[in-house]
């Protein structure tokens, strides 16, 4: 999960520096490929992060349900 955590850090820095190299010029985010590439990789990613998390609380919610009850 951390290097989810890295990787999404790491596109959003990219992008905020694509944007503040971009101020000076006429620079439009919805019709810029970079801009629009490094969204979809930050959107991707925080999918990925919660597809994970979904996953990992099955397995525990199994496991649960599979260790035997000590009260009868």
């Amino acid at each position: 999960m951390a290097a989810a955590s890295t990787a999404r850090h790491e596109t959003r820095a990219l992008l905020r520096a694509h944007l503040a190299a971009a101020s000076g010029y006429r620079h439009i985010t919805r019709h810029c490929p970079v801009c629009h590439r490094l969204l979809r990789l930050a959107a991707m990613e925080s999918q990925d992060t919660a597809q994970e998390e979904l996953e990992s609380a099955e397995r525990a919610a199994e496991e649960e349900r599979a260790e035997p009850e000590d009260g009868a």
